[in-house]
């Protein structure tokens, strides 16, 4: 539990373009934020009971998770949208293990250059991409202000 900081302007476009969905009715309804973030962690299959998001100045996440990693994943679901600068993390973990460290992605970082600082071989690049699925499609896919998941070996 604690507070993350994330690259305000950097991350998914979540909020802004459509938050209106269309009803079976074809009556536009408005979509909060709240549900815009729930419906993105649903999207991720990231297994958490119980969810609760609330937006203010920042995101507060509570519920239930079956691992750290999985509550890692959520605060990194929520703090890689653009707009969102701060998660707020209320999330109990029924069986805990180590936690990660995060990384800043910086332009010109590869997961082949952080899996080198951090692990001192490149080629466990893959370590780092499958601790941050389904959020990173492919490992080519990262962008400076990105915050990643860096499990220990």
């Amino acid at each position: 539990m604690g507070l993350f900081s994330f690259m305000k302007n950097a991350g998914k476009k979540l909020f802004g373009q459509k938050d209106e969905v269309t009803s079976s009715a074809a009556a536009a309804v408005p979509v909060s934020k709240t549900d815009l973030l729930k419906a993105e962690v649903t999207r991720l299959g990231i297994p958490v009971t119980g969810l609760n998001v609330e937006v203010s100045e920042m995101v507060t996440v509570s519920g239930t998770t079956a691992t750290n990693a999985d509550r890692e994943k959520v605060i990194l679901a929520m703090g890689n949208i653009d707009c969102v600068g701060c998660v707020e993390d209320n999330i109990t973990v029924t069986n805990p293990e180590p936690e990660a460290t995060f990384h800043v992605v910086k332009s010109g970082d590869t997961l082949s250059k952080i899996s080198k600082d951090v692990y001192g071989d490149a080629m466990k690049y893959n370590v780092i991409f499958e601790a941050n699925r389904p959020m990173l499609e492919h490992p080519d896919k990262i962008y400076p202000g990105q915050t990643l998941r860096i499990p220990a070996l």
